[in-house]
Formats: C-alpha cells, structure tokens, sequence
C-alpha cells in the first residue's frame, strides 16, 4: 500500500510538473488566446480596441520616411442637435470632421487620445481595395476576371475554384461562411482562434469546402473573402501586404505614426480587418478617396479604381446598403457618398458631393442592435449637410 501511495504521489508530481511546463512552453499563446476570449468584454473593450498588440501577433507597416502632411485647422462647426448623445449611446471613442480638407471638428472620447492606434476592424478591407487597385493599373494583376487560383493555387480544390477576383472583391464568392460574432462556434469566431493562436489564415481558407451557391450567383458578406485578395496580390506580386502598403498607399499619405497588422503565425497580415491607425491617419485616406485617388498634388489611387470601387456594382438585394469592390454605399445615397466600415462602429464616411470626411470609432458593444447601423449613417449624414 505505502508503494501505491508512493508512485501515486509521484505520478501526481510528474503531471503537475508536465502540465507547469507546458504552461511556461504556451504562455504566449495561451495568453492571447485569453485576451481574445476577452476582447469584447464590457470594460475591457476600449482599452483592448487600442492595444491589439496584447492579444495578437502583429507586423509592422513602414509610414516611409517623408514629413508628416498637413492636416490645417478651419472654423470649429457648430454639431447638430443630438451628437453629443449619440456619442454616448453608441460608444464612440472618437470623432473627426474633414471638410475640404480642413479639420472643422476633433474629439476623443472614454479616456482615448489622438495618439491611440485604433483597430479598423473591417474598414481595412478599403485599404486592401485601394492597393489592388493600384497594383491592376500597374499590371501586376492582368484582370479581375481570372479564376483566384490564377494567383492563388493553394486554393485548388477549396470552395474558392472556379471563383473569380471580381467574385471576391464584390462578395459574392458563394463560399458558406458563418459571420456572426455573437456565436462562439461561428466561422468567423474560429478564425479569429486561428489567428490568436498562431495558426495559418491561408491554410484556413484553403480549407472552406463548403458552398452556399455558384460563385456570382448572389451577395453575401464573407470576411473571408478579403483574404483570398490578398492571397491574390500576394501570389501575383511575391511580395507581403504590408510592404506594398507601406509603398503604395501608406507613404505617400504622410501619416503621422506608423500603422501595424495584426498577424497570422507565419507573419501574414489580417487583410480583413487588421489594420491599426489614428484616427488622424484613417482621416488621410479617407481624403485622399474624396479627392479621387489623389493627395497633395500626386495621384496615388487610380482615379478610375475609385470610381469603380465606390459604385454599387455587387448584386445586393431591394432596400440593401450597396456594395462595391470592398466598399459600402448608404441605402439612397447620392453617387459620391461611400463609406469603408467595420464592426463595433467604426467608418470612414466620405462624400464627395459636399467635400466632407468623417471618421467615427467606438466601442459599442451593442452595434447589432436594430437601427444601430442607420443611426451612424444618419448622423453623418446630418453632420455633412450641417456644413
């Protein structure tokens, strides 16, 4: 009995001291992956929406080596009635008017400043628009009507054969991928894991089998979609997201600080919605499309991309927001009106017509809630005419 006890004990040892091991060895990742079982959580959102560096892998964007442009400050305006308690409803964490060009209107909000990287969520996949744009005018990219796996062959045998680039940048893919945030076991929640723990994006796309219809058949927002554009660009080019963004898109902005991806474990950008910037540098881009494609005298975007990516060319359905190449158009919005968008109430609301940008980003974990969405819109909306 004393010798049972004996190796019992020592057994039970071993397996503590295993199982402390395995801890130290997965720390990092453990630890991320309990910042991302966390990131939405009620007093911890703001914070986390700040420094997603905690909870992710990242990847530098260089913002090149030229000066700082010029972001000049015109007459503060006069908000219409009711923003200071939409603000407050709907969790913003900032808020900054261009009008032509000039900032009429700047402020932060639960304990943010302008020097917070915010995470875009969503509206990076405008970003990645705007390079593939530039890199199909350069001709990196023959058309956008070649199948995916043209640039992407890892994609063969996916539910991504036989869907073309146009397919993949207007949503309509036909690939079953479940995009509810609310639910733990949902597609997109899985990703997210994958990406916390290091995993591999690309392997992760490659592995979708399955299809909710004919590629071009009909519009359904699939996140996942956004990366196969960068496998696309990454495939035709040889060369990282980040690198060509930095080049392409991000220098010739002259942001103030630079940006940062999060990342898979080989280093792979999260092109859909990884992209981390201030709120004065997310105002940069978002003038340089009001002023189609161009910045300070040097046309960095292909005015014709713009035009293309920023009209309602997907098949969405009756009473639907529009969507273009990796951009929204407000439900009756005038041509011009356009907007990059991303979950927990983050735009870049850009309308030509009044040469006004607006950026909004929050933390409202009620986003989902019915009319949430047209609240934003509206305000804006209110906020442009206001000028």
């Amino acid at each position: 009995m004393r010798i049972i006890l004996k190796w019992g004990l020592r057994l039970v040892l071993m397996a503590l001291l295993a199982a402390v091991v395995v801890g130290l060895w997965k720390r990092e990742e453990i630890t991320r992956l309990w910042a991302v079982n966390t990131l939405f959580d009620e007093g911890k959102i703001v914070g986390n929406f700040s420094n997603m560096e905690r909870a992710f892998l990242t990847v530098p964007v260089s913002r090149g080596d030229g000066p700082v442009s010029d972001l000049p400050q015109g007459e503060p305006m006069a908000l219409p009635e009711g923003v200071t308690d939409w603000i407050a409803a709907r969790d913003l964490t900032s808020l900054l008017v261009l009008d032509e060009g000039r900032i009429v209107h700047e402020s932060y909000h639960k304990g943010t400043g302008a020097e917070d990287r915010r995470i875009s969520w969503s509206m990076a996949k405008s970003y990645l628009s705007a390079l593939f744009g530039i890199l199909l005018d350069e001709g990196a990219i023959g058309s956008i009507d070649v199948p995916v796996t043209e640039y992407a062959p890892q994609l063969a045998g996916s539910a991504y054969d036989g869907a073309t680039i146009r397919n993949v940048l207007q949503m309509t893919s036909g690939v079953e991928f479940d995009e509810d945030y609310l639910d733990y076991d949902s597609d997109i929640n899985r990703m997210g894991r994958v990406l916390a723990l290091g995993g591999t994006m690309d392997g992760f796309a490659a592995g979708l089998t399955a299809r909710a219809a004919q590629p071009g058949e009909r519009w359904k927002y699939v996140s996942i979609d956004t990366h196969v554009i960068g496998m696309v660009v990454r495939g035709a080019t040889g060369r990282s997201i980040p690198d060509l963004m930095a080049e392409k898109v991000i220098a010739p902005l002259g942001l103030e600080a630079a940006p940062y991806y999060l990342s898979d474990g080989e280093s792979v950008a999260f092109v859909l919605g990884g992209l981390n910037m201030r709120t004065r540098d997310y105002a940069r881009f978002g003038l340089m499309f009001e002023q189609m494609g161009a910045y300070q005298g040097r046309q960095v975007v292909p005015a014709d991309w713009v035009a293309a990516s920023t009209r309602a060319s997907a098949p969405t359905g009756p009473g639907e927001m529009g969507y273009g190449y990796q951009w929204w158009m407000p439900v009756n919005a005038p041509e011009g009106v356009f907007m990059a968008r991303g979950i927990y109430g983050q735009y870049i609301y850009i309308d030509q017509t009044r040469n006004v940008v607006i950026v909004v980003t929050a933390a409202d974990r009620q986003f989902r809630d019915p009319g949430a969405h047209a609240e934003n819109v509206g305000m804006m909306r209110r906020i442009a005419e206001a000028l």
